[in-house]
């Protein structure tokens, strides 16, 4: 029998064989007879192996890296007969002390390997931790034995999807959920029949990376609860899942539990979409906690003044270097092994635009991060999808360097579509681009480019859209100065909840019209979690701290708003059923297939006639089916109008083209069970030249080719 060379120790230290490692890849590895581990370092003078025993506080063993260990700026040792299941691992790095150059090197310091694919010391979520631990996020080593039974990416056409923003502990954290295991990712795999009842085939979840919930945790003066850092977005680790999230985190079991998640969800026709944040870090200014990148080489990380403070792009104290070739390598990594070894289906980049700064904060014209992002062979299948601004005043919505590969949050459909229907005057131009996919925005790229959505997590949920006219957030504990003052919101006549019968159903019209525009209209749609039944935030609009009732999903409020959650999936499957409103190319405006009609036309009152005044506040136009797919697979033809007045309008309708007839298929201003009506039993109109629309609602016609009698 040959053995490898390899498997064989060549040093020994206190006890311990050991012998040079390998340099890839970084992080730990299980190898033939024991551990490799790699790490970087261009600053470092020396570095020492930390490993503890699982759990417990002080280290059994400390190995320096020899120097014949060390390759170019990589440390590398392979340690044999360890115990890989009951390992935890850091290091001590030396170098210079010299903050004005950007060097903070503390051998005292454990830091945690930044290619940990599981962390420890925040296993079950919100337990109370020891904050005078030695080393509290602890790096593991693992092995990858999961069995994906066949699962691949689903990689669905990015016009077809219908993105569900949540959060993966929100969903099922309330009593009321039912599940075994709330807020957990088990939780939710409970409830993925759910999700396919509304109709959504996306699932964005909020970040699942391991982050620290006890991060700035305080008490609010207000409520007097524990403030959390509930959303996750201050990244402690980019490979491990955040192991308070998995039923079976105190086993170290989150990275199984999260996969079987994701496999069961690809079962069910759902794909995932990650909400990632490479922007900063858990680590703050040079004020917060040395965890990780700062201990090991802070010049490299991150984007310092030239007298050593922290660039703050991010609006969270730090920001990554992005664009440095070894940062550039960690990000590539990073979502490469979550794409290969979680079946990840696409990214959602937080503060994206950071990720196109130099060194110094310029926005770059050829940012090699996202070009690398966009030609990546690995990530070729999956979507990328870029929160196109940042907390420095970089707003690129309509101009992100895209490559061809990435599509965009598109807050300006939002904005708009806020500002209509409550009546603005003025929408009506920027609406119309809007409904087309934002072709003003995106005329070099495809409709899909545009993710429109109404709200998100950041902000209002559609209810306290149509129910507060101003934030309410002082149970953060910031007197009520964070979060945004624009929402475009209107409370529909009194602030907050109320009995007023005519009130609450004008709200829930409002909600009505949002969702409808946000389905009738060309791109990708994303829905918040929550909306479908109307969940409240009570005004807030900025929860980012809260982790109680406040920002879970209330199944009980779900069951008592069954006709809401009807309409939604009525919308949803109306998309789902009609091509003509997923269109892989934009508009041109002009009949290309030789039906008679053009693919797109506008109307108003009066058919033909738009009336695009400053003072307008009506807006029609139809869909001709035969355009659908370029004349490949044709659809029925739709006709939507949209009315934002207060008092109810007759709309003269244009001919149905192929003479076909107009059948009433969404109609916000009716009551439940007459607002949407099922795919293919809708209603054929008496009259078909023209449609009374209520006040502030929205009409969906769908036209047909039938005998006329």
């Amino acid at each position: 029998m040959v053995r490898r060379i390899d498997t064989y120790p060549t040093h020994e230290y206190e006890g311990y064989k050991l012998r040079p490692g390998r340099t890839q890849p970084f992080g730990a590895s299980v190898v033939p007879g024991g551990i490799n581990f790699s790490v970087f370092s261009s600053h470092a003078t020396a570095c020492t192996l930390v490993l503890f025993e699982r759990d417990n506080p002080e280290p059994f063993v400390e190995i320096p890296f020899m120097d014949g260990f060390r390759i170019g700026n990589v440390y590398a040792m392979t340690i044999f007969d360890l115990d890989y299941e009951n390992i935890d691992y850091g290091f001590r790095f030396d170098g210079p002390w010299d903050p004005s150059q950007g060097h903070v090197f503390d051998p005292s310091t454990v830091v945690m390997d930044p290619y940990a694919r599981s962390i420890g010391g925040r296993d079950v979520w919100a337990q109370r931790v020891d904050p005078h631990a030695i080393y509290q996020h602890r790096a593991r080593p693992v092995i990858d034995d999961f069995d994906w039974e066949g699962d691949t990416q689903l990689e669905i056409p990015l016009e077809d999807l219908i993105i569900y923003e949540m959060h993966v502990r929100g969903f099922t954290a309330s009593p009321t959920s039912g599940v075994a295991a709330p807020g957990t990712f088990d939780g939710l795999r409970e409830k993925i029949p759910y999700l396919k009842a509304l109709g959504v085939n996306c699932v964005e979840l909020m970040p699942v990376f391991e982050f620290d919930e006890w991060e700035h945790s305080r008490i609010s003066p207000e409520t007097g609860e524990i403030l959390l850092n509930y959303w996750g977005y201050s990244t402690v680790g980019f490979f491990a899942p955040k192991a308070g999230y998995a039923a079976t985190g105190r086993y170290d079991m989150q990275m199984d539990e999260l996969k079987n998640l994701i496999k069961e969800l690809h079962r069910s026709g759902i794909e995932v979409i990650l909400d990632v944040v490479f922007n900063h870090t858990a680590e703050g200014n040079e004020l917060g906690p040395v965890i990780s990148f700062k201990g090991i080489d802070n010049k490299t990380y991150y984007m310092l003044t030239p007298d050593g403070y922290y660039y703050n792009f991010s609006g969270t104290g730090n920001t990554l270097n992005c664009n440095h070739p070894v940062v550039r390598n960690v990000v590539l990594d990073c979502l490469r092994y979550w794409a290969a070894d979680y079946h990840v289906d696409g990214f959602r980049f937080d503060l994206a635009s950071i990720l196109g700064r130099d060194q110094n904060g310029a926005p770059l014209s050829n940012p090699p991060l996202l070009e690398a992002l966009a030609h990546d062979p690995i990530l070729a299948g999956c979507k990328l999808i870029a929160e196109a601004w940042d907390a420095g005043g970089l707003y690129q919505v309509g101009s992100f360097p895209d490559y061809g590969r990435f599509a965009e949050w598109n807050g300006r459909f939002r904005d708009t579509v806020r500002r209509f229907i409550k009546g603005d005057e003025g929408m009506l131009g920027d609406l119309a681009q809007r409904v087309q996919g934002s072709p003003d925005m995106y005329s070099r790229r495809r409709p899909t480019a545009s993710v429109n959505f109404v709200t998100c997590h950041d902000g209002f949920t559609l209810m306290d859209m149509v129910s507060y006219n101003s934030k309410h957030n002082l149970a953060n504990g910031e007197d009520n100065r964070d979060g945004q003052n624009d929402n475009y919101s209107w409370n529909c006549g009194h602030e907050g909840p109320t009995d007023n019968q005519d009130i609450h159903d004008l709200r829930r019209r409002q909600i009505k019209n949002a969702v409808t525009i946000l389905m009738i209209s060309q791109g990708v749609p994303m829905l918040l979690m929550g909306d479908e039944y109307g969940r409240t935030k009570h005004g807030n609009n900025n929860t980012y701290c809260h982790d109680s009732p406040l920002t879970w999903f209330d199944w009980g409020a779900l069951e008592e708003n069954d006709d809401l959650f009807g309409f939604f999936q009525g919308v949803i499957a109306f998309r789902k059923a009609h091509q003509v409103l997923r269109r892989r190319e934009h508009f041109k405006h002009r009949d290309v297939v030789g039906s008679g009609w053009p693919d797109i036309t506008w109307h108003g009152t009066q058919a033909w006639y738009a009336d695009w005044s400053h003072y307008s506040r009506v807006l029609a136009f139809m869909l001709d089916g035969a355009h659908a797919r370029g004349g490949l697979d044709p659809d029925d033809s739709i006709y939507v109008a949209m009315n934002a007045y207060w008092e109810p309008l007759t709309f003269e309708l244009p001919l149905c083209p192929g003479d076909g007839l107009w059948h009433a298929a969404i109609d916000t201003y009716q009551p439940p069970g007459w607002d949407v009506a099922p795919v293919g039993e809708e209603p054929p109109l008496e009259d078909q030249s023209s449609y009374q629309v209520g006040p502030r609602s929205v009409v969906v016609l769908v036209g047909r080719e039938e005998i006329r009698r």
